[in-house]
């Protein structure tokens, strides 16, 4: 691994600095409270299996570009209809958990403390406006905070990774992307971004031929690796 130089750090959000299933399941609670915690998991894994199969269609080119509301708006809908429930304020109310996440316990603090350092920039598949709304309710602190809606697209197209570059005014390999998604670090690989795998419950782990910069436990452990590497001048 050649040496770090660092100017900007990137992160992923959903899933990286708030816990999505987490804030789902808690709108299906909400939307069918008879529901046993199996039965919850059941209409999770519908949401879930829906908005990874309709980003994975947009991004082979089978459907047209929708945001991350569209998609979720949709996924309710199969989940309101799984759980027998027709009310459309109800199904709206579900449509807006995706955007109620919870932060991880490191994430505020953790993104605080990098921001010392660092000009911090997200960037997510949530489109603009369900991403203000992410970042209000986690309190996420962000010096630019980018949708890949800009993009027309989702990670990891490489277009959405060239959002983070040309906002940063910073070549590529000074720019460290932080993700608990092996398959997003590789998208940014591919247009040269550094990368840091950070663990999380949800997280899509590294596969043994992963090659990224840096590893950590999270945020904390992070800035502290971060720290040693890059001592202040």
């Amino acid at each position: 691994m050649s040496e770090l130089e660092i100017d900007a750090v990137v992160f992923d959000v959903l899933g990286t600095l708030v816990d999505e299933p987490t804030g789902i399941r808690a709108g299906i609670r909400e939307l069918a409270p008879s529901l046993d915690d199996s039965g919850i998991e059941r209409l999770l894994s519908l949401w879930q299996r829906h908005i990874d199969r309709e980003q994975r269609r947009i991004l082979d080119g089978a459907r047209p570009y929708a945001t991350s509301e569209v998609l979720d708006q949709e996924a309710a809908r199969l989940v309101a209809d799984a759980a027998g429930v027709d009310d459309p304020a109800d199904v709206a109310a579900l449509t807006l958990s995706g955007r109620r996440l919870p932060p991880w316990p490191d994430t505020v603090a953790g993104l605080a403390r990098l921001a010392e350092r660092f000009p911090l920039i997200g960037l997510s598949n949530a489109s603009r406006t369900a991403l203000l709304g992410l970042n209000a309710h986690a309190n996420l602190r962000w010096h630019q905070a980018l949708s890949a809606e800009y993009a027309r697209t989702y990670k990891p197209d490489p277009a959405v990774y060239e959002l983070a570059v040309t906002v940063s005014g910073c070549p590529p390999e000074r720019l460290l992307m932080v993700a608990t998604h092996a398959w997003d670090l590789r998208g940014a690989q591919t247009l040269g971004l550094r990368t840091a795998y950070v663990a999380r419950p949800v997280g899509d782990p590294p596969a043994p031929s992963d090659r990224f910069d840096l590893y950590a436990d999270g945020l904390v452990e992070l800035a502290d690796q971060l720290d040693k590497m890059l001592p202040l001048q």
